[in-house]
C-alpha cells in the first residue's frame, strides 16, 4: 500500500496538470497502468486482511465483505486487466486501440 498511494497521486497530478494535447496518449497509458497496479495491490491487501480475519471476514459485521466486493469490482470496471494490457500494448506499439483483432 505504501507504494500505491504516491503513484496514484502522481498520475492524477500529471493528468490534471497536462497542458500538452500531444502527450495525451502517454498520460492515458500512465493512468491505465496506475489503475491496474492500484487495483491489483488493493486486491492483495484485502486478500491478506481476509486471511488474518479468518471466517468472520466474510460476514457484514466484520466490514471486510464490502471492501472485498469493491476491490473485486475494481478488477473488472471500467476496464478489466485484459483490456488494460491490450490498450497499453497497442498504444506503446503505435497501434490504433480500436484495431482488430482484439486479443488474438
Amino acid at each position: 500500500m505504501e507504494t500505491i498511494e504516491p503513484a496514484l497521486e502522481q498520475a492524477a497530478r500529471d493528468w490534471a496538470e497536462n497542458r500538452d494535447p500531444a502527450n495525451i496518449g502517454g498520460l492515458l497509458k500512465r493512468v491505465l497502468a496506475t489503475k491496474y497496479r492500484t487495483v491489483e495491490g488493493s486486491w492483495r491487501v484485502v486478500d491478506l486482511a481476509l486471511e488474518v480475519a479468518g471466517g468472520l471476514g466474510i460476514f457484514r459485521a466484520a466490514g471486510l465483505e464490502r471492501i472485498l466486493r469493491d476491490a473485486r469490482l475494481g478488477r473488472i470496471h471500467p476496464a478489466n486487466s485484459f483490456l488494460t494490457h491490450e490498450l497499453i500494448a497497442k498504444m506503446t506499439l503505435g497501434i490504433n486501440p480500436d484495431e482488430q483483432p482484439r486479443w488474438g
